[in-house]
């Protein structure tokens, strides 16, 4: 509790807003997920349920029914994202179901296309609609980059074809130099930098480019938390800054009564 105590005094609140559960182990996700939360005196979690690279619709159902089940578990706490396919034809039905039944706030790519592939495209209109993000899992690689794995390349080119969405790019793009140069000046891109290689100046070179208000914290928990954390209180900003990045960017990005802009 003496970490949790130290946050609180530090800052008024920590929004996590890039955190999982692993699919098939429900129980040690969730208690690994709320451990942190009490631990570190983490306010209010953003989750997606994630397995294989390539799921079929089965698990997509069951990886959205877990996260939904721990929304339930701890209302006020735990928010989710309706994960999704676009390689599926029942994509736009999954999503639809997310966020009109299970109150889900926003949706999550991860690697079974590449974000700008044509099949995404009514998934984003619909999140227009909703007025929600899309978090996009963003990895730029030297080796062993994944068939259909998005950099940040394809979230500009998203970026610029729907300038009304609101795209969240995770990782940095996995590496920032890589993927904010390729976003710069894209106002409808945030960015996490969740699971990123930890280089202390990353935050600095992305505050610097993009500035803090487009900088959203996120941790990959259960994977890691303290780095990402160290991150930004190792960081040359303000208190204001690491305030926006802490909690005020995301309560703007989920707030789905504010448009991009």
């Amino acid at each position: 509790m003496k970490h949790a105590a130290y946050r609180k005094a530090v800052t008024p609140m920590i929004i996590d807003a890039h955190t999982h559960i692993w699919g098939g182990d429900y129980e040690n996700s969730t208690r690994e997920l709320l451990r942190a939360c009490d631990l570190f005196g983490i306010s209010k979690i953003h989750v997606s349920g994630l397995k294989s690279h390539y799921p079929d619709e089965a698990e997509v159902g069951q990886l959205n029914a877990d996260v939904y089940r721990f929304m339930k578990e701890q209302p006020g706490m735990v928010e989710g994202y309706c994960y999704v396919s676009p390689a599926h034809a029942n994509a736009l039905d999954v999503l639809n179901r997310g966020i009109e039944q299970y109150g889900m706030n926003g949706m999550k790519l991860w690697v079974a296309t590449f974000c700008d592939d044509p099949r995404v495209f009514p998934l984003v209109e619909r999140c227009i609609d909703f007025n929600i993000p899309i978090l996009i899992h963003s990895f730029h690689k030297a080796v062993d980059q994944l068939t259909y794995e998005t950099t940040g390349v394809h979230v500009a080119n998203l970026a610029r074809r729907y300038p009304e969405a609101k795209l969240l790019m995770a990782h940095f793009g996995g590496n920032c130099y890589h993927g904010i140069r390729a976003v710069r000046g894209l106002r409808n891109v945030w960015h996490d930098f969740s699971g990123t290689p930890f280089r202390r100046d990353d935050v600095d070179y992305a505050v610097e480019r993009v500035g803090a208000d487009r900088i959203v914290f996120g941790s990959d928990m259960p994977i890691t938390y303290l780095v990402n954390y160290g991150q930004v209180e190792e960081a040359d900003l303000s208190q204001e800054d690491k305030d926006r990045i802490y909690y005020k960017n995301a309560l703007e990005l989920f707030d789905r009564s504010l448009k991009v802009g």
